[in-house]
């Protein structure tokens, strides 16, 4: 077993069983490629019990959440269906050993975006929307390096998507629209799209380029999960936690087992 193999296998295990390892390599870096490397055998061990990639997330993409984390350089991920929730449906904290959310803004291909095309990137896109990740780190206390995040498939965890905009609705761009987040109606989170690369346009050209690097596809009908543009934030222990982008519209989720949602809608 390759060492990519073996710590695939951990961070697998870790997942499944909500139980956190120490980081990869202690204190000496693994390094990016063999972080990647990790990375791809353990979604190809997520592919072989039947999950279908359909999406790709960004992290570090905001400065608020690389000084958050104390990183600085952009990673790229991959999204399963089974990560995916619908629209005000419901993610149970106790599948997660760290669990937090984050607001977002996510892009559905309606080409493949390729690093090597020339143009606007916003030529391959057919929907903007509103999204939040839910995201879960599988080492001890929430401490890891870059290498170890990249490695643990950047942190993800579950993501909901909102109403598709279309770009030609866009209007006056995507630069600068505000971001809330809001937990049972109270404001938790304030922030902006510009907090993603500037502009989260640019999280088309980075993914492209992290894509051709380390091997991912890009292909039309992909979701991008552009970053976040706030840091991360603790998800409670139940309760609706909704993201709003101006504009764009809400995004929601209920937090709690199912059984516990279902008896907050009839209460």
């Amino acid at each position: 077993m390759t060492a990519a193999s073996a710590f695939a296998a951990a961070l697998d295990q870790a997942q499944r069983t909500v139980s956190p390892i120490s980081q990869l390599a202690g204190d000496a870096p693994i390094g990016l490629d063999r972080a990647y490397a990790t990375q791809h055998a353990l979604i190809a061990r997520r592919l072989g019990r039947g999950e279908r990639a359909v999406g790709v997330k960004l992290g570090f993409t905001s400065r608020a959440k690389a000084v958050q984390m104390g990183v600085d350089d952009v990673i790229i991920g991959t999204l399963t269906d089974a990560m995916r929730i619908e629209d005000g449906g419901v993610f149970d904290p106790s599948r997660a050993i760290h669990a937090r959310v984050e607001p977002e803004l996510a892009f559905l291909l309606g080409a493949e975006l390729d690093a090597s095309a020339a143009g606007d990137p916003m030529a391959a896109v057919a929907g903007v929307a509103p999204a939040l990740e839910l995201i879960d780190s599988r080492f001890r206390d929430f401490r890891f390096s870059l290498d170890d995040v990249v490695a643990d498939n950047a942190s993800a965890a579950g993501f909901v998507i909102g109403p598709w905009t279309s770009p030609a609705a866009l209007g006056d761009g995507l630069d600068n629209r505000a971001v809330t987040l809001e937990f049972d109606g109270r404001q938790t989170a304030i922030g902006s799209t510009g907090a993603i690369l500037g502009d989260p346009r640019r999280a088309l050209t980075a993914a492209a380029r992290l894509a051709a690097a380390h091997g991912f596809a890009l292909r039309a009908g992909t979701v991008l999960l552009a970053g976040a543009a706030t840091a991360a934030v603790p998800v409670p222990a139940r309760g609706l936690v909704e993201a709003s982008v101006t504009g764009l519209g809400r995004v929601s989720v209920r937090i709690g087992t199912t059984t516990s949602a279902a008896k907050e809608e009839t209460a």
